[in-house]
């Protein structure tokens, strides 16, 4: 099958999209399929190519409230070098600008449209200060989503949000980590040392991903010190950056949280497993990745009971849900919980683990590639 792939966002920028996105062509590689990228630019670093698919990039200016996503400009180029392509099935990663081009364009060439959902970007716009594009988000996005003959979503609780905002043909793209890079083994004194700044005893709390308004993470400047008065000696370590991460510092007491910047590859898979809990406030995830490959990783989390974590964490089996409106104190008895209860530590993170290990990205491309076909059949 030829497959081109519009994204709102594509490597050298990192975070769960991404991460779904690339894990996906290696395994459409490994299955014989063809894929065409059509993602924004970035600058000089973009790649262009990933496991053997050609990334055609297109001009894209950044987000002013929030600089690190940019929205692509589609162009008629593009057009020539996808009817050139001949694709089976296009297929539109999070519609909004360059993927909501791909839709356009999937209309204008007859080719069958698959469309993802995977950042509930009207939630996104009131945590960023910009409540004023939220209804015409919210039109855009359904006006997009209502072309495609098969639109996918990544956790059962954003298949209801989809629905209710129309969306015709909502399916679940099943959830997917991987258990080899993401593991237990990965946990290294090297790497708690440097997430605890050079205080590898102390119990440790770790958050890792985009630092920005809509993750929740000013909470943590409230829980820190409740926890602290609970379990001595606690410590945060944030990982990775974003357009919140000046706010936050201003908001966290250096004397017990560490920035590490973004870290990748071997460094990402160690930070995973070297804390003793993961702390995930966010009240917008469509998934939370980043929970799936904590739980891989050995490491429980305490997650909030709202978008797709509880499609993730099963309270008090696999991971901790916090109720989306409880005080900071609450936060902090949860993980206190965690950190102050070996036996507990220990079980959650079996089970975790064991969770983690059912859900292969093959399988997830699997269903992926049924969506493809179903749109080609059911194409006029």
């Amino acid at each position: 099958m030829r497959i081109t792939l519009f994204t709102e966002v594509f490597l050298p920028k990192i975070d769960g999209v991404v991460t779904r996105v690339t894990r996906t062509l290696d395994q459409l590689a490994e299955l014989g399929h063809e894929v065409q990228v059509i993602a924004p630019r970035y600058g000089a670093d973009d790649p262009d190519s990933y496991a053997g698919s050609d990334v055609i990039r297109v001009p894209s200016l950044a987000f002013p409230a929030y600089p690190e996503v940019r929205y692509g400009f589609g162009h008629r180029g593009v057009d020539k070098q996808v009817r050139a392509f001949a694709p089976d099935v296009i297929h539109a990663v999070n519609p909004v600008w360059l993927a909501g081009y791909g839709v356009l364009a999937s209309r204008r060439l007859r080719v069958p449209l698959v469309a993802s959902f995977h950042t509930n970007v009207p939630e996104y716009t009131t945590e960023l200060g910009i409540g004023w594009l939220r209804a015409p988000a919210q039109r855009a996005i359904s006006f997009l989503h209502s072309r495609a003959a098969v639109n996918l979503c990544t956790s059962g609780p954003m298949v209801d949000k989809a629905r209710g905002l129309g969306m015709p043909n909502v399916r679940l793209w099943p959830k997917a980590v991987d258990t080899v890079s993401y593991h237990p083994s990965r946990r290294t004194t090297r790497m708690r040392e440097l997430l605890s700044d050079g205080d590898p005893a102390a119990p440790l709390v770790v958050y890792i991903g985009r630092i920005s308004p809509e993750k929740n993470l000013a909470l943590l400047g409230e829980v820190m010190p409740v926890l602290r008065e609970r379990v001595p000696g606690a410590r945060l370590a944030l990982v990775g950056s974003g357009p919140g991460v000046d706010d936050l510092r201003s908001r966290l007491d250096p004397a017990w949280s560490t920035f590490t910047g973004y870290l990748s590859g071997a460094d990402l898979a160690a930070a995973f497993a070297s804390g003793d809990v993961f702390v995930f406030p966010s009240h917008t995830e469509t998934l939370g990745l980043v929970a799936l490959e904590s739980m891989a990783s050995g490491v429980p989390v305490v997650g909030a009971r709202a978008g797709g974590i509880p499609f993730v964490i099963d309270d008090h089996e696999t991971g901790i849900l916090v109720d989306a409106d409880a005080s900071p104190g609450d936060w902090a008895g949860r993980l206190a919980e965690v950190l102050t209860d070996p036996s507990l530590r220990e079980r959650l993170s079996t089970a975790g683990r064991a969770e983690a290990e059912r859900h292969s990205w093959r399988e997830s491309t699997l269903g992926l590639v049924r969506a493809y076909e179903d749109a080609i059949m059911m194409h006029p």
